[in-house]
């Protein structure tokens, strides 16, 4: 599970210099493209057949979109700022939302820790982005990581519901296939071979990305999860922020400021006692 986290987490920086090569559009369709093909071998190895009915299709096919869009974001927000700032924000408010999403429309019973854990998680992600300096949610790619905290509680939520319908590896595939088959039509206009004339360092990047930051780690998550159980499983996250700012400081030389880690502190702290509360399950 830590060998999951230090892949989600250095995958980051190697978004970061994806953004510098190619458009995002072009760069995002090929790490789903790339995820969906590594996801193969690992089908194989699971050795279950895919249960098709109306409702894993939809669930997918609404979660692949989701997925898209979040990443469309993600390339969008690590342009105008940085990595690091990318991993500590959307990891550690998109727990705190996905219960804010999961109170106000999924009718979600909170508990007193949930509701501590709220406020705090709210604090910490006002302080993250400097909110008393006026127009900071304006700058930094801030505005646009909040907003991919919100896609990605929102996918986590779908991503919930799916595993009524799903086995959680084949809703992982069928989730990158979609997004490749959502990506491509946007991405064909902005030369999708373009990618073909990059150097060693962005393919290492995109490979990196697809296959050992999504494919391999997601994989490796969802085996862990279902043994240690999604409580246990999800405290793991924590390590994420920590692992993006590390991996951006020594690749891409960003220091993060005292705001950002003093935020991010914050906001850990709220999703560990989210984490800790008596879970209310969702229908």
């Amino acid at each position: 599970m830590m060998l999951a986290m230090m892949l989600w987490g250095g995958g980051w920086p190697a978004l970061k210099i994806l953004t510098e090569s190619v458009p995002w559009e072009v760069a995002t369709f090929w790490r789903f493209a790339l995820m969906s093909v590594a996801f193969l071998p690992i089908l194989w190895w699971h050795r279950k057949p895919i249960r098709w009915s109306v409702g894993a299709l939809g669930w997918a096919s609404f979660s692949g979109v989701l997925n898209a869009v979040f990443m469309v974001l993600s390339f969008l927000g690590v342009a105008v700022g940085t990595a690091g700032a990318g991993g500590v924000v959307i990891t550690t408010l998109s727990p705190v939302l996905t219960v804010l999403i999961a109170i106000a429309v999924l009718g979600m019973t909170p508990t007193r820790r949930h509701i501590t854990g709220l406020v705090i998680g709210l604090i910490g992600g006002a302080v993250m982005v400097e909110v008393w300096n006026g127009d900071v949610l304006f700058h930094g790619g801030n505005l646009i990581f909040i907003v991919c905290a919100l896609v990605w509680a929102a996918l986590t939520l779908a991503a919930q519901r799916s595993h009524r319908y799903l086995d959680p590896i084949h809703y992982a595939f069928l989730l990158g296939l979609v997004a490749t088959v959502f990506m491509a039509f946007i991405a064909y206009p902005h030369g999708i071979g373009s990618v073909f004339a990059q150097d060693a360092r962005f393919w290492a990047a995109l490979i990196y990305l697809a296959v050992l930051g999504q494919t391999v780690a997601s994989t490796i998550y969802f085996i862990a999860s279902g043994k240690m159980g999604s409580g246990l499983a999800s405290s793991y996250m924590f390590l994420v922020p920590v692992c993006a700012l590390v991996s951006s400081y020594f690749l891409l030389d960003e220091v993060p400021s005292v705001a950002l880690l003093a935020g991010g502190i914050i906001s850990m702290a709220a999703v560990y006692l989210i984490n800790s509360s008596p879970k209310r399950h969702l229908s």
